[in-house]
């Protein structure tokens, strides 16, 4: 199997980015006091780091193809589940005598609490795996049928899908499950989806630039022409 240098790199980046981005999320939602005609455009703080991971996923795709992409969507997956059950478990576990004076279990189930609940372990599970991996597949048929040509459409337009559904499914689980309020639903999705594909949109240089050093450097600009893409698979 060929190696590459900067593959495990963009894995630990990637994984990073979820982990933070789950605990920013569950830790405040952000309101600027700005609005789209009626809607405020309220976010969850994780919404500011999380749509690197698409970037991420996009990048991995482009250049290592879909079965790579794929184990690292797995290996994140994992993460999250793991960080999850970990807190769960520390939530449960009696505190210390000081802690509690100063910290207590309120203030932990308040903000790191919501990780490790029930509803939004469901949420944020289950929009990432429909979200990135929507993103990816739709990024690695694009490309073949693009002939590898016209990057940007692929990276926007692959977002704009893996985005819409990853959004939609978050807030929608998230609030089915008393996260958030059905009140500010709709506000979170479009803000929410608003911003993500802002981010995208904006970084696209910084892709284009990443993937042309990767490419370079990994001798690698794989194409999915014979590729399985079921998502269940963690073989490359």
């Amino acid at each position: 199997m060929k190696t590459y240098r900067y593959y495990d790199v963009l894995l630990g980046a990637f994984v990073a980015v979820l982990l933070i981005s789950n605990i920013a999320s569950s830790a405040k939602i952000v309101d600027w006091g700005v609005s789209i005609w009626v809607l405020p455009l309220a976010f969850d703080a994780g919404t500011l780091l999380f749509p690197l991971s698409y970037i991420f996923a996009d990048v991995l795709t482009e250049v290592y193809g879909f079965a790579r992409a794929r184990r690292v969507i797995w290996v994140g997956f994992a993460a999250s589940l793991l960080m999850s059950i970990t807190l769960g478990i520390v939530g449960w576990m009696p505190g210390e005598a000081m802690w509690l004076d100063y910290a207590g279990d309120d203030a932990f189930a308040a903000i790191l609490g919501g990780i490790s609940s029930g509803g939004i372990i469901i949420a944020s599970l289950s929009a990432y795996f429909v979200g990135e991996f929507a993103n990816s597949v739709v990024l690695a048929k694009m490309k073949v049928i693009q002939k590898g040509k016209q990057l940007w459409i692929r990276t926007i337009g692959s977002t704009l899908i893996g985005q819409g559904l990853d959004t939609v499914a978050f807030i929608t689980i998230a609030c089915a499950f008393g996260v958030f309020p059905w009140e500010i639903a709709v506000s979170l999705i479009v803000s929410n989806y608003i911003f993500k594909v802002a981010i995208e949109v904006l970084f696209t240089p910084v892709t284009y630039g990443i993937v042309s050093f990767l490419k370079k450097s990994e001798q690698e600009d794989h194409y999915d022409t014979h590729t399985s893409f079921n998502p269940l698979s963690i073989r490359m």
